[in-house]
């Protein structure tokens, strides 16, 4: 007995098997090549490696030796393309076939694909599957126990194959239950036994020549069926469990080749948006955007809505006319102007021995839990960014009273609370403390007193004093942006004229509201005010006014609190997390990133602890979504805060992993 026995190889390519005499000492790279001698035929096998079916992973160290992967006689392996074709469909619910490495983190192959289609900031996007309605009635994150069993402890890993984490990813039939018949690279290339090998590229552009992800074409019928409307804050929660897991490859997630995976924008915190260099992220977003509110996954206004649909109307009408070019020495100047901002330090106020203030009666309240209190009115003045506030202006003026109320803008939350046609101009600030967040919320008696104290809010939470350039900028911003929603006296486009499907520009639930005939009259009052913007002016303002919704980038997950009898939700936002009351959506408590000293997870029993700086510790289980979605999340956007203002700044994936990992 020379010790050496047979493993039994599959070559996918050529559906044929073959029997390698092996030694357990071979190392991967070896029993390769001899598996290639074996064969004897000329092509090119250098995109090949070895995949472990039985051990859902990829041989991917080719100097190790089999006995360090434990492979016997009785396990089979195959002999697979690592690039293989990935049906993909984007934000703006189009198709494309691509060629993905699927051998490599999910992450990475994302990346990829992400710079072959000219998309920058890739690291805010993420693959994730397709949910249907009847995922929404159950929460996935309640794992059956023979799946607990696939799972191991961190302290068993470098002896077993680490598991894929996400359990619904692999088990869940809707990967292909379209994709494999309807892929039209699939009926191309199913048959064919030698694929081309070559760095992942898009299969088919097959949009017309001036094919491009900057204008989006009409979604298909097919696109549409995919669509799923959430009809609770509980349902848009479930919609959270078909993230890929970052950290593993999408193969190990049993995804196979033609599957269909949908590339969406994961982190909603867009770092240097551009209008210049931007115009395919700026439009993906603003797809992903509308498709948000057209489907109910955030709630707006019925005002809100007929300004969406109107700006959407002007991106429809601004899609086939030639834009206008911008001038490069006017981008010159732009910025040699900004620079002499920054170096003068902006504004410079006429009397520099006084420091510019606002003051003015403002209602405010603190909003509690079961309370009937309403708004009381105080005498407010806001400067070097602080707010305070007296009973009346006497009490300020004689310097004999402390201040009733102070509030410490920097690092703060602001929200806006606005309805005009009630008259309703509100703010909602969120102020950090130790022990999570306080709020209060402001009102004020008119447009123009709301756009000044709204934007001494805004320049004020970060760190930016009244004198600085950027109020005056944002003032200007925000009664643009109220000009928008004024009822217009004559619509700018003749109704007779204009054929467009209403369903397709109003959520359903302000359509059974008003009807269609009432929604479409509202769309072109609506679209008088932002008739003269350009394509990317519309999209932008789209964004901006998505932005401003309340419930804007805000990822929920059903949990139950350490110690609770109740489901509650758990929101994930930018800079913080949030408790959640399940039914009404109301919050119950804050923790700012900033907070947080570091958190856990048992991944045996799906249970993350968030340690906070005053010492406190947050623990919860994760009903909705398997908990590695929510450290990824958590993770994710603390990366996103940690990226440079430079422009050239490179990826970096290694600082990604740390971060949202979990197993190392």
């Amino acid at each position: 007995m020379d010790g050496t026995w047979e493993l039994k190889i599959l070559v996918t390519d050529l559906q044929v098997e073959r029997m390698v005499r092996v030694h357990g000492h071979d190392h991967i790279g070896g029993v390769m090549i001899n598996l290639v001698d074996i064969l004897d035929i000329a092509m090119d096998w250098s995109d090949h490696a070895l995949w472990w079916p039985g051990s859902n992973q990829w041989l991917t160290k080719t100097r190790w030796t089999l006995d360090q992967y434990n492979i016997t006689a009785d396990h089979n392996l195959e002999f697979t393309p690592m690039h293989k074709t990935l049906r993909v469909q984007l934000p703006d619910l189009r198709y494309t076939d691509c060629r993905v490495d699927f051998s490599v983190k999910s992450f990475s192959a994302m990346v990829t694909l992400c710079r072959e289609l000219e998309i920058r900031h890739p690291e805010e996007l993420s693959f994730c599957k397709a949910v249907e309605h009847d995922h929404l009635k159950f929460n996935y994150g309640s794992l059956k126990k023979e799946e607990k069993a696939r799972r191991v402890t961190v302290a068993s890993m470098p002896l077993s194959p680490r598991p894929d984490t996400n359990t619904y990813i692999s088990t869940s039939e809707t990967l292909r239950r379209k994709s494999t018949n309807s892929s039209p690279m699939h009926r191309k290339l199913s048959n064919r036994s030698n694929l081309s090998i070559g760095t992942p590229k898009l299969l088919n552009k097959s949009f017309g020549s001036d094919w491009s992800l900057a204008v989006s074409p009409p979604p298909t019928s097919e696109a549409k069926e995919t669509i799923v409307k959430p009809k609770s804050l509980v349902e848009r929660a479930r919609m959270n469990v078909a993230w890929l897991d970052s950290s593993l490859s999408v193969m190990e997630q049993g995804v196979q080749e033609f599957d269909t995976l949908l590339l969406r924008y994961k982190y909603y915190s867009f770092h240097d948006l551009n209008p210049r260099e931007d115009p395919v992220r700026i439009n993906l977003i603003y797809e992903q955007a509308k498709w948000q509110i057209l489907n109910e996954e955030i709630d707006c206004t019925e005002e809100e809505q007929y300004l969406f649909s109107a700006l959407q109307l002007q991106v429809g009408l601004q899609a086939n006319v030639p834009q206008p070019i911008d001038d490069v020495e006017d981008d010159v100047e732009a910025a040699l102007n900004n620079l002499q901002l920054s170096l003068d330090g902006g504004h410079v106020p006429q009397d520099l021995t006084s420091v510019p203030q606002l003051s003015a009666y403002l209602k405010y309240i603190k909003p509690k839990r079961f309370t009937l209190k309403g708004y009381k009115t105080s005498y407010f003045i806001c400067r070097d960014c602080q707010i305070l506030g007296w009973k009346n202006i006497d009490e300020f003026q004689t310097y004999s009273s402390e201040p009733c109320l102070s509030l410490q803008l920097k690092g703060c939350e602001v929200v806006p609370d606005v309805n005009i046609h009630q008259r309703k101009y509100g703010i909602k600030l969120s102020i950090p403390r130790s022990d999570g967040m306080s709020d209060i919320w402001l009102r004020c008696d008119g447009e123009n007193q709301y756009a000044e104290w709204m934007a001494a809010c805004r320049v004020g939470s970060k760190g930016k004093s009244l004198s600085d350039v950027s109020y005056e900028q944002e003032v200007s911003t925000i009664k643009a942006f109220l000009s928008m929603q004024h009822p217009a006296n004559l619509p700018a486009i003749n109704p007779n004229t204009l054929d467009i499907d209403i369903d397709d520009y109003v959520a359903h639930r302000f359509i059974k509201k008003r009807g269609k005939n009432k929604c479409r009259a509202k769309i072109l009052e609506a679209h008088a005010n932002v008739k003269d913007l350009n394509l990317i002016e519309s999209k932008m303002n789209f964004i901006k006014a998505w932005q401003s919704l309340p419930e804007y980038g805000v990822s929920l997950f059903v949990v139950k609190f350490h110690g609770e009898r109740k489901e509650e939700l758990l929101g994930i936002s930018y800079n913080r997390i949030s408790r959640m009351n399940i039914s009404t959506g109301d919050y119950i408590t804050s923790w700012r990133y900033n907070t947080i000293k570091a958190w856990n997870v048992n991944w045996e029993t799906g249970y993350m602890m968030i340690q906070l700086g005053s010492g406190a510790n947050i623990i919860f289980q994760c009903l909705s979504a398997d908990c590695k979605v929510v450290h990824e999340f958590i993770g994710g956007y603390i990366f996103m805060s940690m990226r440079s203002k430079e422009s050239g700044q490179a990826l970096n994936a290694e600082l990604f992993h740390k971060l949202t990992d979990g197993w190392n």
